[in-house]
Formats: structure tokens, C-alpha cells, sequence
């Protein structure tokens, strides 16, 4: 009872960001429309996040290598995540801090999932080793792609307003993740109104949380009344409900910036 109740709730607000969507289409600036879906989707995950992340929209991930991520539409961090800098809006978030980032289309093709699954795959990439740790606790760690991480990995999903068919997007999915290792594999890919695209157990039927190395693709078609809402909210309490992190270690961070020069000392 409870989930066909949830199920209603999500159905009405599925309507509701498909008509803001359509509004969107009037804008005659297209980056003011890319912005507007882009907080679509961002309002509707800090509704169904668990309270301990955050969904941030316009920001630059740093990593203490120096590197920077390419832009990114959606990035998912721990709300206590240091404010770096917010100017109008802007914020720079270090990548310890990340847990995940939504790529955002208005209509999902080869070349719109191409674009979608290198971001991810480049994000994935970026080092996480400014943590500090905390001294006589059991250290803890995350299976996922395969491996077993000391840091919690960045998740990487696709959200689409419109798609080609679902089957089409698949095939072309498939053909990007053959040749690359299951850490570069994005973890699922959403198309409103269509459904989703998710990695699984063949023998079994299963899902599974992350892909890993023999995984099957599974298409998973929307229920008609519910959209792809319920099914998107169940799947980010999955994966970020055991989202965590070790304290921050801004020391990295600061490189050989001087700090101060010593001039005097007391020795009591």
C-alpha cells in the first residue's frame, strides 16, 4: 500500500516536470533551456537524496593532482563539503567530496551517450587521497566495478527527457562499454516516459548495484502510470544511502603555497 501510495506521488510529479519540460521548450536562449531541465532534474533528486548528500548544479571538481573535471551538469557531494568559493552561484568542489554526477540530455543519441559516458568516465578517473584518517576505528572501504575502494567511488548516471528507442540507446551502450573496464561504465542510464537502462545478472535477472566485468545490459520498459520516477528514487537510495566519506584533508589542496614564514618561537 504504502509503495502504491509513493508510486501516485511520483506519477503526479512526473506530469508536472514533463510540463515544466515542455515549457522549457519556449525559451528562445538554449543554454537558459539546458539550465532550466538541468534544475529539473536537480530539484527531484535533493527531494529523494538521502539528507547527507547534496545535488549542486554549476560547479568545477578539482583533484590535489591538478586536475579538473570536464563540465559536468549534475554532481552529487556530501553536504559537508566546504564552500571553496561561491561566486554567483559557482562552486568548486574537491573530489574526495564527490560521490556521484548526472549527466542531464534533452534528447539521448549516439553522440549525446558518447558525451555523457566520457564525462563520467573521466570524473571516475580523478584521484581521491586527500582524506584524512580517523585513528583507532576500523578502516572502512566500498565494493563496486569489480574492486574494493578505500574511498567511497563516483557513481555515474545518464537522465534523458527524450530518447531515441530505448533498444537503440542500449545497443549503443553496449558498443561504448565493450572496450573500455566496467570503472568507466556509466551505472545506468534514465529516459523519461521510456525507462532505464541498467546492468545486471543474466542467469538470474537481478540488478546489480554498480557494473562489473560479464554484466548484462538490461532494458527496464516504465510503467505507463509512474514514469520512471519511483524506479530512479528506489534506485538513489541504493546507491547513496551507504554514501560516506573520511574527514577532509585540505593540506593536499594547498600545494607549496607558503602559509607563513617562522620568526620567533617561546620554549616554556
Amino acid at each position: 500500500m504504502t509503495q502504491e501510495k509513493l508510486g501516485k506521488i511520483l506519477g503526479s510529479v512526473a506530469k508536472r516536470m514533463r510540463a515544466d519540460f515542455e515549457q522549457s521548450q519556449n525559451f528562445n536562449h538554449n543554454g537558459e533551456a539546458g539550465t532550466s531541465r538541468e534544475v529539473l532534474i536537480q530539484q527531484f533528486l535533493s527531494g529523494y537524496l538521502p539528507t547527507h548528500v547534496e545535488a549542486v548544479h554549476n560547479v568545477e571538481v578539482i583533484a590535489t593532482n591538478g586536475d579538473v573535471s570536464p563540465q559536468s551538469d549534475i554532481v552529487l557531494i556530501d553536504r559537508g563539503t566546504p564552500p571553496f568559493t561561491s561566486l554567483q552561484g559557482f562552486r568548486i568542489i574537491p573530489n574526495e567530496c564527490v560521490y556521484g554526477v548526472v549527466e542531464v540530455k534533452t534528447k539521448l543519441d549516439r553522440t549525446q551517450l558518447t558525451d555523457a559516458c566520457s564525462k563520467i568516465s573521466r570524473m571516475r578517473k580523478m584521484p581521491k587521497t586527500a582524506y584524512r584518517p580517523i585513528s583507532g576505528i576500523i578502516p572502512r572501504s566500498t565494493k563496486a566495478y569489480g574492486e574494493r575502494y578505500d574511498f567511497f567511488p563516483t557513481s555515474g548516471m545518464v537522465v534523458a527527457f527524450d530518447s531515441l528507442k530505448l533498444e537503440t540507446i542500449g545497443a549503443h551502450l553496449v558498443d561504448w562499454c565493450r572496450s573500455r573496464n566496467p570503472i568507466e561504465w556509466p551505472d545506468s542510464v534514465w529516459v523519461a516516459g521510456k525507462g532505464h537502462l541498467q546492468w545486471g545478472d543474466a542467469r538470474t535477472g537481478s540488478l546489480f548495484r554498480s557494473p562489473v566485468a560479464g554484466a548484462s545490459l538490461f532494458q527496464v520498459d516504465a510503467e505507463p502510470e509512474q514514469d520512471i520516477l519511483l524506479a530512479l528514487a528506489l534506485h538513489l537510495n541504493i546507491h547513496f544511502s551507504d554514501a560516506w566519506m573520511n574527514p577532509l584533508d585540505l593540506i593536499p589542496y594547498s600545494g607549496a603555497t607558503p602559509l607563513g614564514q617562522l620568526s620567533r618561537h617561546w620554549t616554556i
